[in-house]
């Protein structure tokens, strides 16, 4: 067997394990609804040596008491549930169709599920995840924040092109989602600082998380000129030549003028990419290239140390906890896409294959296993991966840490980019 029908056949699998490990640690019903599925934002296994010595004080305090002991330890779990993070679950729902997507590859029966035959596929998963989200979200799927409605919309728009690949008309409930949720796109979207797209409903700064995943819903649904306007915006007021990447945002101060916010995140580069090669032509293609070689240039960092899991020269940075856990899978998703466009050079699309399946190599090998310990059975044989490429796991969340689904996702997201990337080909 080649190294690159090796890389086809394992990529998979471990996109697999991670699906598998996500929604095993994070799926449920919201209030046990059926027909409906909702990622927790946390989960947290129990630590080794603290469960035995509660189990003791429980007995001590509560001899016989079994239920009583039971509802004590799942009090704290239960208020872990209880925050909302809207975007989150919108990459879910993505992660869910790049999954299905395998699926379809392998002939879209009950064989090919990612989770097994008797399980959902990851398509019907993702279509009762988004009915979640509209029952969490109180009924409506429109928010204070206009890049997190971006990202349901696109993700939305994947899943209604999967159902039509495998011969199943997509929700009409999905067309009106986004028909509701572009209405929203075209208030953000004013003259206001030049151009570009207000980032909240507050509508006092506009920043490329908004502008970008908005001008890639406008290009893949056929609004070129807006999402081109949108891009030119960004080119023109948060694009640094110097870097060759773009900051992240621009407000008005009280005399009136344009303050620019100049932080550099990894996420900012992804949706822009992403939108410049839907878009297509000389400029946005050649400026693609600019973005992906500063990528590797500026957003990476050596790969293991003396804790390290990696044997390449470097992975992507991540961005920590939090929001900032989802950060480099998002990059990752759009690299992947770089790495198979013909229409960019060579030298640009290895760069862009490389960081995908480096970064995806590091999280897979610095994953580390749900102990017995931590959880029951059903849990046995799944995977916590680490916030950052460049540590293990072990490090990282260490058993009996609680662990954000915002950074599993962005893992399993990178596998998921470097399965398509080596489904291509590339190594």
């Amino acid at each position: 067997m080649t190294s690159s029908s090796t890389s086809m056949s394992i990529w998979p699998d471990r996109a697999n394990h991670a699906a598998r490990s996500v929604t095993a640690l994070f799926g449920h019903k919201l209030l046990f609804l059926p027909g409906t599925h909702l990622g927790a934002v946390l989960w947290q296994g129990r630590h080794p040596g603290r469960q035995a010595r509660q189990e003791q004080q429980d007995q001590a305090v509560h001899p016989g008491n079994r239920w009583l002991a039971l509802l004590r330890r799942a009090r704290p779990a239960a208020a872990l549930a209880l925050p909302w993070h809207y975007w989150w679950q919108a990459h879910y729902v993505d992660c869910l169709v790049d999954t299905g997507r395998r699926e379809l590859g392998g002939g879209a029966t009950p064989a090919a599920r990612f989770d097994g035959p008797e399980r959902p596929s990851a398509g019907h998963l993702a279509s009762r995840l988004v009915t979640g989200i509209r029952l969490r979200n109180a009924l409506t799927f429109v928010n204070s924040y206009y890049d997190d409605m971006a990202w349901l919309a696109l993700a939305t728009l994947r899943l209604d092109r999967l159902a039509e690949e495998t011969r199943r008309p997509g929700r009409r409930r999905n067309a009106k989602v986004r028909a509701s949720l572009a209405l929203q796109f075209d208030a953000a979207c004013t003259d206001d600082l030049g151009g570009g797209t207000f980032w909240s409903k507050k509508r006092d700064f506009k920043n490329t998380p908004a502008t970008a995943p908005v001008a890639l819903f406008y290009a893949r649904t056929g609004r070129h000129a807006k999402a081109q306007a949108l891009l030119d915006w960004l080119d023109a007021t948060l694009f640094d030549a110097g870097q060759g990447l773009y900051l992240d945002g621009a407000r008005l101060n009280p005399a009136g003028e344009v303050v620019l916010e100049r932080a550099v995140y990894t996420y900012n580069q992804g949706p822009v990419l992403g939108a410049l090669l839907e878009l297509g032509g000389e400029a946005n293609l050649a400026r693609a290239a600019v973005v992906v070689d500063a990528v590797q240039r500026l957003l990476t960092v050596p790969a293991g140390g003396p804790e390290g899991v990696s044997a390449g020269d470097s992975v992507l940075r991540c961005e920590g906890t939090g929001d900032g856990g989802l950060f480099t899978g998002i990059l990752c998703r759009y690299l992947a896409l770089a790495a198979v466009d013909t229409r960019l050079p060579q030298a640009t699309r290895t760069t862009a294959a490389r960081l995908v399946t480096d970064t995806a190599g590091a999280f897979w090998s610095g994953r580390r296993p749900v102990g017995p310990s931590e959880a029951g059975a059903r849990l046995h044989g799944r995977s916590v991966f680490s916030m950052h490429a460049a540590q293990p796991a072990a490090a990282t969340y260490p058993p009996g840490a609680a662990v954000e689904l915002s950074t599993q996702l962005q893992a399993w997201m990178t596998l998921e980019a470097a399965a398509s990337v080596a489904a291509a080909g590339l190594p």
